[in-house]
């Protein structure tokens, strides 16, 4: 009989609709890796996250509340429910199970679905240097950082946790209360449990998280992160379009294409987005951002092309965010 194993990630609802989504794999997931261990052994088990085998066309079965619907998994073993959902629902956290049948056997496993408390403003963050030091620019030290430093020893910029603490809590007057984060990545799916992870260790909000396809091969694992972006375009205009009646920060850096793609983002929703933060991860400022942050500036939206947290954090003082 075929191992199985199930992953599931936090998902989200408005007064319309649910979302939930998570994969089943042949093999262990790559959460069942652990991301604390030293040197070559760490290396080891971040290779393994990426020598999983999904499992495609295998029914699951969401349960929330009074909701039970089953579907079944893609290709690459991703499954998404998008039900309809119009039940009372307070503000904040909740469990959801999902459960996955094959023959005689059978695994449950649990995650979280976020109903935003009420708020003007929705967060969206990039991970890779924006917040977690990767050296996107650089392949090889890329690489080396990846497979050689664990999850305690990966980097984070300087004062971003206070200035996410300051967006979490920005226009709320209920300490209870807090705007809705979003993280929104190139890294993929096999990554998940990295970046949850070291979110929570270095006490960031907590997030929806959204990554790029699944990769099942140690060849897929030499490209993680690269190829087309376009996903991070969809992946946002998803959730802005899910929450049309928050404002937006869009936080990014100049490493990859966040400037072009907040770009776009900033013309679809002309009256959603209240500014676009974009982090210099070389020494100097690139001249084709600028030029792109002058555009979205025009447009009425407030910019910030920053190398330093705590530039940012003056800036949304300024602008009357935090």
């Amino acid at each position: 009989m075929s191992k199985l194993d199930l992953k599931l990630y936090r998902g989200y609802v408005n007064d319309q609709e649910l979302i939930v989504s998570g994969h089943v794999f042949k093999s262990w997931a790559p959460d069942k890796y652990r991301l604390d261990k030293k040197g070559i052994r760490h290396a080891v088990a971040i290779l393994h996250m990426f020598r999983i085998k999904p499992f495609s066309n295998v029914e699951v079965t969401l349960s929330f509340k009074d909701l039970k619907v089953t579907t079944r998994t893609l290709d690459d073993g991703f499954f998404r429910f998008t039900v309809p959902f119009n039940e009372d629902l307070e503000s904040g956290w909740h469990p959801y199970q999902v459960t996955c049948k094959l023959y005689d056997f059978g695994i449950v496993n649990y995650g979280e679905i976020l109903k935003p408390f009420k708020s003007k403003l929705g967060i969206i963050s990039d991970i890779d240097d924006t917040f977690l030091i990767s050296h996107s620019n650089n392949f090889f030290k890329k690489l080396y950082v990846l497979l050689l430093r664990n999850v305690n020893n990966r980097k984070i910029f300087e004062d971003v946790v206070q200035h996410y603490k300051a967006l979490s809590t920005a226009g709320q007057t209920n300490n209870q209360a807090s705007n809705s984060f979003f993280y929104v990545s190139s890294s993929e799916w096999n990554l998940y449990e990295f970046i949850e992870t070291f979110a929570r260790l270095h006490e960031l909000p907590k997030a929806v998280i959204k990554l790029k396809k699944i990769k099942a091969g140690i060849s897929d694992f030499l490209f993680t992160g690269r190829g087309s972006h376009d996903h991070k375009f969809v992946k946002i205009k998803d959730i802005i379009s899910f929450y049309p009646q928050l404002d937006y920060v869009l936080l990014g850096d100049d490493s990859q294409h966040d400037p072009q793609i907040y770009e776009r983002i900033c013309k679809i929703f002309p009256k959603n987005i209240k500014a676009v933060y974009i982090r210099q991860t070389s020494s100097a400022k690139k001249n084709k951002v600028a030029t792109i942050l002058a555009n979205v500036a025009d447009m009425g939206v407030a910019t910030c092309y920053y190398q330093f947290s705590h530039k940012a954090i003056e800036h949304s003082k300024s602008i009357g965010i935090i």
